[in-house]
């Protein structure tokens, strides 16, 4: 019988009053509000039977808070912090509302809108370097176990879109395609150097009130 593949639960934080504003955070430490702290708690209770043999989180405290809360019904499993798993850096764009921005960088919206793959944030990051660094520390981190294992890692909304992009073997041009709500589950296999999807984006465990 051939092995089962490695799994891994890429987890999306939970919501921030950023999130639910239209505003920007990037690298930016925003923590979760009440809702994104539901989320996590309802990400707990669907996961509390699942067998993990590690916990990996970007560094920011909406993405750590996520995990604590996880973590709480599974005492002793080890954690680790891994900094390539943070948002992408806007550089002069974090912190700024949408809304706001769109009206000042007319231009820009519509260069992003139309190819954004390699398309740097003034003072940041490409779609391509996040695509890089995201792809890279997963891989480390499926180097680190055996197949049959189940790891969590929780990340951003652009590191998971690029790193879902990859898998799903689509340009980072068409990451508007892929949704990707605060508090989603995206299940991936890992095999034979391979990543797969398995489900994308689940929100089945989230209550309509704590969906967005």
């Amino acid at each position: 019988m051939d092995p089962l593949p490695l799994r891994i639960l890429l987890v999306r934080h939970g919501e921030t009053d950023w999130n639910r504003d239209g505003k920007f955070q990037g690298r930016l430490d925003v923590p979760l509000n009440e809702v994104g702290l539901a989320q996590a708690e309802a990400l707990g209770l669907v996961l509390r039977k699942e067998r993990f043999a590690a916990f990996y989180s970007s560094p920011l405290k909406r993405a750590l808070e996520t995990v604590r809360i996880i973590r709480l019904h599974h005492p002793g499993v080890p954690f680790y912090i891994e900094p390539d798993l943070m948002e992408m850096n806007l550089g002069e764009f974090d912190g700024m509302e949408a809304v706001r921005w769109a009206a000042l960088y007319p231009e820009f919206l519509q260069a992003w809108k139309k190819e954004p793959a390699a398309l740097r944030m003034p003072g940041g990051e490409t779609l391509q370097e996040v695509q890089d660094r995201a792809l890279g520390v997963l891989f480390s981190i499926a180097g680190r176990h055996q197949p049959g294992e189940k790891v969590l890692v929780c990340a951003h909304n652009f590191v998971i879109l690029a790193v879902l992009c990859h898998v799903l073997g689509i340009s980072l041009n068409r990451f508007r395609e892929i949704g990707q709500s605060n508090g989603s589950i995206n299940r991936l296999s890992y095999e034979a150097g391979e990543l797969r999807a398995e489900k994308l984006n689940d929100g089945s465990h989230l209550p309509p009130f704590l969906k967005n």
